[in-house]
């Protein structure tokens, strides 16, 4: 184990800065500072726990978390809020509390507005689903530039200046659906494409990564279609019955977001032999029945209790004991289910 002597001596200063920096009390020259945290995290070191929750502690640290919808609208958040609330249950014990609120996924406004709220609140660090829209990118610089740390969760924008990104590799999975569109669909395919929203960074992104998949490898499959759902499942029981109507040749269906339900019904009121394929992401109930009743061919899941949890233990680590990141960007594992591994 190594001492705080040894990394004073290897970063040429007195222990008592070395003490200063880990425990964050007091001030310490920047430079000074990143060269302390740069040696005790090559050599491993670990403070004292009970000093370190002392010093959190004496913070009473209040971190804010904004999701898209609610668990209500998008089934998908219950468990990304299960991590949260498993995550600040734990945080609790170090004085650190976490306050949770919902934007309407095609609501910038009213994001900003809940982004303002939090911070009125004094909240040392927030994390944030973000709607890809002016109003917000430009907030969210407002609040890094001013040194309140932000991480992003489930959803990205990477020039925000956000300290890290916590979700899939949205266009790594859009990539995979296109890959297993080839393989259940035999190569050949008409595709329809029922997204939530353009704003989101996440939904674009998977489709756009599914679009380059089946251009550059798998031509066989075509996109006849596309439309837009908010993650509502009446809307999207709407589109995908006009979509489907439209284009009576769609014989597989790419579901990029929320609203699953919704689309698997109109599904079943008008392919009622199932000859159409489906393509969806996560394991909500509602979707592991679909998979089961054979409603869904395939899942692809993307670790929402650690987008949850993750970004909190980010967010203690910078503000509670000044520690950055130690990556940009903390991809969640793609997982694929289908019946038989449910």
């Amino acid at each position: 184990m190594p001492t705080i002597k040894e990394i004073a001596d290897l970063a040429g200063v007195s222990r008592g800065t070395v003490d200063r920096v880990l425990n964050d009390r007091g001030s310490v020259d920047p430079y000074k500072k990143r060269r302390v945290l740069e040696i005790a995290k090559a050599l491993n070191y670990t403070p004292n726990l009970a000093g370190k929750t002392l010093a959190i502690k004496k913070k009473q640290l209040k971190f804010g978390y904004i999701l898209f919808g609610s668990t209500a609208s998008n089934p998908f958040f219950l468990d990304v809020v299960d991590g949260i609330e498993s995550r600040a249950a734990e945080l609790s014990e170090y004085g650190v509390s976490v306050e949770i609120r919902y934007a309407v996924i095609g609501d910038p406004g009213l994001q900003v507005n809940l982004i303002d709220e939090l911070v009125n609140l004094g909240i040392a660090g927030l994390v944030i689903t973000p709607i890809n829209h002016p109003l917000v990118i430009d907030r969210i610089k407002q609040l890094t530039d001013g040194g309140l740390p932000v991480v992003t969760a489930n959803s990205d924008i990477p020039n925000s200046g956000r300290i890290a990104y916590v979700g899939s590799d949205y266009y790594k999975s859009g990539e995979t659906a296109g890959g297993i569109m080839n393989l259940i669909c035999g190569g050949s395919a008409k595709v329809g494409i029922i997204m939530g929203s353009p704003l989101v960074l996440c939904h674009s992104e998977r489709v756009a990564g599914f679009l380059r998949r089946i251009k550059d490898e798998y031509t066989g499959i075509e996109v006849v279609g596309t439309e837009i759902n908010h993650d509502d499942d009446i809307q999207s029981y709407l589109v995908t019955t006009r979509l489907l109507e439209a284009h009576p040749e769609i014989n597989a269906l790419f579901l990029v977001a929320a609203g699953v339900s919704g689309a698997c019904r109109a599904v079943k009121d008008l392919d009622p032999e199932r000859k159409i394929k489906v393509i969806s992401y996560d394991t909500t109930v509602a979707s592991c029945e679909l998979i089961n009743s054979g409603e869904i061919a395939v899942a692809i899941t993307q670790e929402p209790f650690k987008q949850g949890a993750k970004p909190l233990d980010i967010l203690l680590n910078y503000a509670g004991m000044g520690i950055e990141p130690d990556q940009e960007y903390y991809y969640t594992a793609l997982g694929i289910k289908i019946k038989e591994n449910l």
